[in-house]
């Protein structure tokens, strides 16, 4: 019997925190494809081997939230981005057993219409493909253009990284240690943080689950401030960090997972201090910055084969367990990157 194509689809649009049951594993009727369609031009068809679970990937599980990019259709598969291998292609740029990263389908097989867009060719194999859902893709460029471009970081400044044992976090943390920053971490458990000492190289960490006063929190670890905020979490944290930043600091506002699933988002009270501490703050969308993508490659591919920087990833086997991986990142469950794998080539 020929195989499907089983992929992963959005039943309904979410209010509140997303349930496993608000997606589900199908299969599409017929063979799985293996060629681009006849008359299909500039297409590729890839085999997807590893997924991307992104706390991004929540806006769009939702009708309406003004997110950057278009929510998903319900009833057709999630798109995010991942990593695969090319089966078929009608695009010049693009030939069989070619391996990229990009935006493509939670399925077995994705036909990607504008691959010259929405992927990208794989430049270091010999590193662990799966690496380019995140240390070597969208979350390690994330952390590279939040950190070195939105911060404008100096030698012995002290940053704050919150949600730090993330995809994004643990990187950003570990450039700053190569510029001679003093890093700080907070993370959801004391095994989170242990690893943010031991295996990242952070100065000091803390749970922020164990802190009843987050400002006090940030004041012991940073008794004369915080010059660069890299922002993953908002509502309390950001509050508590406002308050204990130094004269012009700088906030990058990567993201805000600890608002996402909320209906009515929390009230931010210490506003005027980005007034009398003269702040800067800036959001920023990683795919703004993509013409500088192949420097970054180059740079953090160079970083792991001279052991300059450690990764973690935590990774969940099968397509059909997506869900659950997608899910647990709102509830910090993941340790490090989340990855799916779909297949090992």
């Amino acid at each position: 019997m020929a195989a499907t194509n089983k992929k992963i689809v959005l039943r309904n649009h979410v209010t509140g925190f997303p349930k496993e049951s608000d997606m589900e594993l199908v299969a599409a009727t017929g063979a799985a494809p293996s060629r681009v369609p006849e008359g299909t031009d500039g297409a590729v068809l890839v085999k997807n081997l590893y997924l991307s679970c992104d706390p991004y990937m929540r806006g769009r599980m939702s009708s309406h939230d003004g997110s950057y990019v278009d929510a998903f259709v319900v009833g057709e598969a999630i798109t995010g981005y991942g990593v695969g291998k090319v089966v078929d292609s009608s695009h010049p740029g693009f030939k069989a057993g070619d391996l990229v990263w990009g935006m493509t389908g939670w399925e077995e097989y994705s036909l990607i219409k504008d691959p010259s867009r929405a992927l990208f060719a794989i430049r270091h194999p010999d590193l662990p493909l799966s690496y380019y859902t995140g240390l070597l893709g969208m979350a390690g460029f994330t952390a590279y253009v939040g950190f070195y471009e939105i911060c404008a970081p100096r030698e012995g400044e002290r940053v704050y990284v919150s949600a730090a044992s993330g995809a994004v976090g643990q990187l950003v943390g570990q450039f700053a240690k190569l510029m001679g920053c003093y890093v700080v971490g907070s993370a959801g458990s004391d095994d989170k943080v242990r690893l943010l000492r031991e295996k990242f190289g952070f100065d000091d960490a803390f749970n922020y689950k164990k802190e009843s006063d987050l400002s006090a929190a940030l004041k012991r670890c940073f008794p004369e401030g915080i010059d660069i905020y890299f922002e993953n979490v908002g509502g309390a944290m950001l509050d508590a960090v406002l308050l204990n930043m130094r004269v012009r600091g700088r906030v990058a506002a990567c993201g805000m997972i600890s608002q996402y699933n909320l209906e009515h988002p929390d009230p931010v009270h210490n506003l005027t201090a980005i007034v009398t501490k003269r702040l800067r703050i800036e959001g920023f969308i990683v795919s703004d910055h993509y013409a500088r993508y192949r420097e970054y490659e180059e740079k953090a591919a160079r970083y792991v084969k001279e052991g300059k920087i450690g990764y973690v990833e935590d990774v969940a086997e099968g397509l059909e367990n997506a869900p659950a991986a997608l899910i647990g990142l709102f509830s910090g469950r993941n340790v490090g990157k989340q990855v799916v794998v779909v297949a090992r080539e």
